[in-house]
């Protein structure tokens, strides 16, 4: 005859962990949870970057006017040979103009186009980044702001602003 310790219950044990259905339970709601927020979490931080571009262009506006109250035109402000100092009418915006956050961060580039009485300011997406295919946002010397939203590099209705 054989002996144990332990009494017989039926051959069920109880441990008092987790079983198999309770575990995949969880996890399914994990999942549906991480469904719904992970694309909220991306809207909220594509909104936060295009923020950050849009108070990007406006500081280059305000550097831009400061540039001109001393020196009577707009030209000269772009870095057209990348060593961060303004010397060109067209092309990134000099270092020693205006220092965007957003391009620091490789999210966006800034670019001028200068004249001696005129500019405009785009900021566009940097390939393959956190905003890739989101569309320039444009600013000029009269305020006028675009954002082509759709991508498609042509202002359609409803464009002809920063709202969103």
């Amino acid at each position: 005859m054989l002996t144990s310790s332990r009494p017989y219950n039926g051959g069920f044990h109880y441990n008092g962990g987790f079983t198999l259905v309770e575990l995949l339970a969880a996890m399914t709601i994990i999942v549906l949870i991480s469904a719904i927020a992970l694309p909220l979490y991306n809207q909220y931080s594509e909104r936060s970057y295009r923020t950050e571009v849009q108070a990007d262009l406006l500081a280059c506006v305000q550097a831009l006017e400061r540039f001109n109250a001393v020196n009577f035109t707009y030209q000269g402000t772009a870095d057209t040979d990348d060593d961060g100092i303004a010397d060109g009418d067209v092309g990134p915006i000099g270092g020693d103009i205006c220092n965007p956050n957003s391009t620091d961060l490789d999210r966006y580039t800034i670019n001028v186009v200068a004249a001696a009485n005129t500019y405009t300011l785009t900021a566009a997406p940097v390939a393959d980044g956190p905003m890739d295919g989101d569309g320039d946002l444009t600013i000029d010397d009269a305020g006028n702001r675009t954002w082509d939203q759709n991508d498609n590099d042509v202002i359609d209705v409803g464009e002809d602003d920063w709202a969103y």
